[in-house]
This record gives structure tokens, sequence and C-alpha cells, in this order.
């Protein structure tokens, strides 16, 4: 009789199956997934850009910088019943503004809550990416240098990256942030300074605090992956693969990269909560993006200063970044527990 046997698969394979099992982890990827939606049909920059012509919203009701100061701080009726606090015009101590074009409400320059909502999810995301980017890039490279050199090489990369955690991370953020934007307000045209500005003002006020994020974003990654490559040099197929001849070049890449793949993209996704936290405090104190672009913490920052008579204008940004951050935090645990080696072939 023919014994039965399972067809061998793969660790992606099996980790893909065990995520597949693990239902905060699909409902974080299916929030994400829908969020990242949103943010490229808010208008259609695609098609404008072609088109030679200004963008259009597309998801978004209205565009996030259109003002109506007749309808600030205005309401939609439905509010009223969710905020007993707000009162409408006409009741006793009443004086909210009751308008059902806005669905969320609008702030006190009458823009529409919801479209600028729809809107800085472009700004979240652009952190999730970039952020990680540059961590993976810089702190790979760097842990890839000191485990596999050892030695003195070993030693100088990290006693600097151990330099590098004595500052705290978000003072230094801040520190860099304000530093940029103070010192090239006035920047004569040409210079380094003034082409870093022009670049700033094009991203809204981005590309600073990708600089600040992507400074500090690659230590904890350079320390894990010198970590793994330590524990992996001197395994048997490492040795095997010197002993056939395989250069340096190869066996990083072909032997070791593919081995400390998991808990790096494990290590990633669970950082990017951070990096969109990060975001959202620089633009909350007033080192984000330039207005009028959106971002939450920014909106949360402006609903805060009102949020005893229009509570609206903060709560609904912050369930916004809440949700996010809680999507990728789900799916980071999903990750780490499908692309766990010793759960390989288990359910």
């Amino acid at each position: 009789m023919k014994a039965l046997t399972r067809p061998p698969t793969s660790l992606w394979v099996d980790a893909w199956r065990r995520l597949l099992k693990n239902k905060a982890a699909i409902l974080g990827l299916g929030i994400i997934v829908l969020v990242f939606m949103v943010a490229i049909f808010a208008d259609d920059s695609v098609v404008a850009v072609l088109a030679g012509r200004e963008p259009q919203p597309l998801l978004a009701p209205m565009h996030f910088a259109k003002q109506s100061l007749e309808n600030n701080n205005a309401v939609p009726s439905w509010l009223t019943h969710v905020f007993p606090t707000l009162k409408p015009v006409g009741t006793e101590g009443g004086y909210a503004k009751i308008n059902d074009t806005y669905l969320l409400g609008a702030d006190y320059n009458g823009r529409d809550l919801l479209s600028r909502i729809i809107y800085g999810t472009r700004v979240s995301l652009a952190v999730a990416i970039v952020g990680p980017l540059v961590s993976l890039v810089v702190g790979v490279s760097v842990g890839i240098a000191a485990g596999y050199a050892g030695g003195r090489t070993d030693n100088l990369i990290m006693r600097f990256v151990d330099i590098m955690y004595g500052f705290p991370d978000l003072l230094f953020i801040i520190l860099l942030m304000a530093l940029f934007r103070s010192t090239t307000g006035a920047a004569e045209a040409g210079t380094l300074r003034a082409v870093l500005t022009g670049i700033d003002n094009a991203m809204g006020g981005m590309f600073f605090i990708f600089v600040g994020i992507g400074v500090t974003a690659w230590m904890s990654m350079s320390r894990l992956t010198r970590g793994q490559i330590l524990s992996l040099k001197q395994k048997e197929f490492i040795e095997a693969a010197r002993a056939v001849g395989a250069k340096d070049g190869r066996i990083i890449w072909r032997h070791i990269l593919p081995n400390i793949l998991g808990p790096i993209v494990v290590a990633q996704t669970l950082n990017i909560p951070q990096y969109i936290s990060t975001e959202a405090f620089l633009s909350f104190i007033g080192l984000g993006v330039q207005r009028p672009t959106p971002s939450w913490g920014s909106m949360i920052a402006d609903g805060a200063s009102a949020i005893r008579t229009y509570p609206n204008q903060a709560i609904f940004p912050a369930l916004a970044l809440a949700a996010i951050m809680f999507a990728f935090n789900f799916l980071g645990d999903g990750l780490r527990d499908a692309l766990d080696p010793r759960l390989k072939g288990t359910d």
C-alpha cells in the first residue's frame, strides 16, 4: 500500500497559508488595501498630469483646499444625534450650523473634513512606503557590511550605530526639521539649500519629513541584520558555498539574504505604525506638511482647539489614524507568526 505523503511546499507558500488563517491579519491587510485604493483614487492626478490640467476629485467630495467661509464649522444633522453637545442653531443654546452637504462636517475654514481625511491618506501612506524603503536600503547595507566583514570593520560600524542611538529619535528629528525649515527659508538661488527648499515645496513639505525619518529609521534594522548574519555565516551551507568557490557577493545575495528576509519584513511591517505616528506628531506640532496640504496629525491639532464645541473635527481624523496603525500592527503580528520557521508545516 502506497503511503500518503504531503507534497513539499516552500516556506513562503506555507507562510501564506498560515497568514490566510489569521483573521486579524487579513482584516488588517484588507484595511491597508482599502486605504491604498482611497489614496490612489482620491482624485484623477495621473490622468490630469497626462492631460496637462488640474486634478479633479474622484472619491473625495471636493478638493481638500476648497473653502466656504459661510459654512465654517458646519455639521451634518446626523452628528447632532451622535454628539448631544452639538446643538443646532435655532434650539436652546444652539450654535452649530447644519449643512448635510458635508458628510463629516467642515473645519474652521469651511473645508470638507471627509475630503481632507481622504487626501490625508496620501501623506500617511507615503511615509509608510518611504520609511521602510530607507530603513531597508541603509540598514540592511550597514548590517551586512558589519556582520559579514566582522572584526575591526564590525566594531567601527556598530560603535557609530551606538552613537546614533544615543540621540532620542523623535527629538533628533524635531531638531533636524527645525534646522532645515529655519535655515532654508531665505536660501539664495542656485545653492543646495534652495534646491532642497524647492523639492520640499514641490512635495508639500514631505521631503524633510522623509529626511528626518530616514536619518533615524535604519539603526534598528542594521542591528537586526547584523545579528541575523552573525547567526548564519558560520552555518554549514555557507561553508559549503565557500568551499565550492562562491564569491562573497553571491553568498550574500543567494544564500544569506533569502534566509534573513522573513525577520526583516516582519520588523519593517511592525515599524510602519511608528513612522506614521512620527509624521502625525510632527504635523501636530507644526513641523509636518505645509498647509493647506492635509495631514491627519495637523487635522487633529486643528480639531483639538475646538474639541469641546466641534468634537468631530478631531475625532474623525484620529479614528482614521488609529485604523491604519491598527491595520499595520495586525498585519505585522500575522506575518511574524506566519514566517516563524518553527511553525512550518503546522496549523
